[in-house]
């Protein structure tokens, strides 16, 4: 009996996901729990895995599709030994080109579905002379692939190819070519974000510069006992976290949002800490972080970053946050106006280290420096508590038996 593999139920407030990526083609063998591909939202992404052992019989939606929770993706048939996997892989391979093809299998390019046309149109090939193995003679990707794959190494693959088109001039040195892809679903999503932030926020930026010789002592003094007691590297973030927590106990509205016409100051410190990855910034978010050690800090967000690159972070590990911090220092920035992640209303931009001669107790030396800015909505936060805030931060960190004091 068949198991059809459906879309899982999405995450709150997602109505939709796009096909990502196929890890299995149609006739290979699974194992039950195997991951067969990929699906992405707007915030994160889920693997599908297989229910069963088996061989994955058809794939019924490619790549690229977007479809909803509870769509048909695939057709399981469990059970099967290696040797029927082998037998399903070799009746799903491509048959010969189009002149041995059934009639079924003939089809213009625009009954294709939308992956499919796009690839032909790519190649230049027309669906009419590659014989499909999709479901009623339906071309797949993967059909369209092997039949371009194979024009490049069988010659005589080259009568079934479409007419040469008319010779056209080469491209001239330095023509500007262009190239259009659509965005991905995280990226529209970040997009949608920051138009919304513009648009719906009063956002001002102020700044301000810390010197960092306290803290860069202290880090060479013990990182390698710190490591070694608790298994993580002990990064400058976590004194920024600790440092920016005196400020929201300060100054409460830092940590407060707004809802229609109401201000909603948060008794916790739930702190988004920005990370990039392949599919774009992500704000995780380290719960209680008032509450969490040092090492705790630190553990938490390597782990954010590890998972973040490796697409598994989940909608807990993103949703919420009362504050964040973003760290634009790690790409080279020197100074930047980081954007309100709303409903926040205000967002603290660390920058690069840099060492400059400044003058201390009227003598110059040369400090390692680092440019702050805090952003903030001007509707519930005015400058004083901003500048405030964020000379608290400085202060913590030029003087860290602050954050240990508390003072």
């Amino acid at each position: 009996m068949s198991i059809e593999i459906t879309v899982p139920n999405l995450p709150e407030s997602v109505s939709s996901a796009t096909v990502a990526s196929w890890h299995v083609k149609a006739g290979e063998a699974v194992k039950r729990e195997q991951n067969l591909l990929d699906l992405e939202t707007d915030k994160v992404m889920l693997e599908v895995p297989a229910l069963e052992d088996g061989v994955l019989a058809e794939i019924r939606v490619e790549a690229g599709a977007e479809v909803q929770a509870g769509d048909v993706l695939a057709i399981l048939k469990p059970g099967a030994a290696p040797a029927a996997a082998a037998e399903a892989k070799a009746d799903s391979a491509p048959a010969a080109p189009a002149a041995e093809a059934s009639p079924a299998a003939a089809a213009d390019n625009e009954s294709q579905s939308p992956a499919v046309r796009k690839l032909l149109s790519e190649l230049g090939l027309s669906a009419s002379a590659i014989a499909g193995t999709g479901k009623g003679g339906r071309l797949t990707v993967e059909d369209v692939k092997a039949y371009a794959e194979k024009g490049k190494s069988t010659p005589a693959a080259a009568k079934y190819a479409p007419a040469p088109a008319p010779a056209s001039p080469a491209p001239l040195a330095g023509a500007r070519e262009e190239q259009r892809v659509p965005m991905t679903r995280i990226r529209a999503r970040i997009a949608e974000r920051l138009l919304d932030a513009k648009n719906n926020t009063a956002m001002l930026t102020t700044f301000n510069e810390v010197d960092l010789k306290a803290v860069s002592e202290l880090r060479a003094r013990y990182k390698a006992g710190f490591e070694k007691a608790h298994g993580a590297k002990l990064g400058f973030m976590s004194f920024f976290v600790k440092a920016t927590i005196e400020a929201l106990k300060k100054f409460p509205v830092l940590n407060a949002s707004v809802d229609g016409n109401d201000i909603i100051y948060h008794g916790y410190y739930d702190i988004g800490i920005a990370v990039s990855s392949e599919r774009g910034l992500v704000v995780p978010i380290l719960r209680d972080a008032d509450l969490l050690s040092m090492a705790d800090i630190e553990k938490t967000i390597a782990d954010f970053g590890t998972r973040a690159r490796a697409n598994k972070l989940t909608m807990e590990d993103l949703t919420g946050g009362t504050f964040s911090i973003t760290n634009g220092g790690v790409f080279g920035s020197m100074l930047s106006t980081p954007i309100l992640n709303p409903p926040q209303s205000a967002i603290l931009g660390m920058h690069g280290i840099t060492e400059r001669a400044v003058v201390v107790d009227g003598k110059i030396e040369v400090r390692p420096m680092m440019y702050l800015a805090m952003s903030y909505d001007h509707r519930i936060i005015d400058g004083r508590e901003a500048v405030q805030g964020l000379r608290t931060i400085k202060e913590c960190l030029e003087d860290p038996a602050k954050i240990l004091l508390q003072l």
